[in-house]
């Protein structure tokens, strides 16, 4: 048996990795299981009947839908942001294995992410077709390229946060105090087209509300995308992705030491 490359022997540190984030993930048994899917069911549930209280049906959207389709797409990128952050300390021990790098624990708990969110599709796809939702969506390319597009804003969002908070502890507390309450500034409850142009103006600075912007515009045929400035988008993916890269090549063996 030949000896394996480099790249070989990250793919099955970051498979072994992997796996340990899943039994860690599911580690109460079915009831894990059950919680990871009705845990946003009742999410979605909550927000959804608390909007039909306050402001009726009257909305031309299939609101369900629409929430939906924001709160999976938030979701996905706290959790990525939060399992980053945590990443690095939580695998402290396993940095005894030279083949174990610090950001393979980032990579493989994004790929959890993945799986996780992919379930919780599955069943909402299966929930809406069984009720009658509206599941007719625009345009399915551009809606993948955005969960892509999305995806790698959280990585390299999650990766300079990780390496910044592995040495001011502070900055990991300051950050989870404000991914909850960002959700209702990110456009995910509501349309930008239907806020008033000083709330606009507040919230075009937000990045997340033109990823959830592009997110809805490309399922719902009575959106557009006017309000999404794809430079800014990619300005917000590209500068924490490299400053992430460069800073966690600088300071990875001060990560490994401490």
């Amino acid at each position: 048996m030949g000896t394996r490359n480099s790249w070989q022997v990250q793919k099955s540190v970051i498979y072994a990795l992997f796996l340990r984030e899943v039994n860690v993930r599911f580690s109460a048994g079915k009831l894990g299981y059950f919680w990871v899917i009705f845990e946003p069911l009742l999410q979605v549930f909550i927000f959804v009947a608390v909007k039909v209280m306050l402001f009726g049906t009257t909305s031309s959207l299939d609101y369900p839908v629409f929430i939906t389709l924001g709160f999976v797409g938030f979701n996905f990128f706290r959790h990525v942001v939060d399992q980053s952050m945590g990443a690095f300390a939580a695998n402290k021990g396993l940095y005894a294995y030279k083949q174990v790098k610090p950001i393979d624990t980032i990579i493989s708990r994004v790929l959890v992410e993945f799986l996780v969110t992919s379930i919780i599709v599955f069943i909402f796809v299966l929930f809406g077709s069984y009720f009658g939702f509206d599941m007719n969506v625009q345009n399915l390319g551009i809606l993948l390229l955005s969960f892509i597009w999305l995806a790698l804003f959280a990585i390299g969002f999650g990766l300079f946060t990780a390496v910044l908070s592995t040495f001011y502890d502070s900055l990991k507390k300051v950050i989870k105090l404000i991914l909850s309450p960002l959700m209702f500034v990110s456009a995910v409850f509501y349309a930008m087209q239907d806020m008033p142009q000083g709330l606009q103006d507040l919230i075009y600075y937000n990045p997340l509300a033109h990823f959830m912007e592009l997110l809805h515009s490309s399922y719902f045929f009575i959106l557009n995308d006017d309000f999404v400035d794809y430079t800014y988008m990619l300005l917000w993916t590209i500068i924490p992705l490299y400053i992430g890269l460069w800073s966690y090549s600088r300071l990875e063996k001060r990560i490994i030491s401490l």
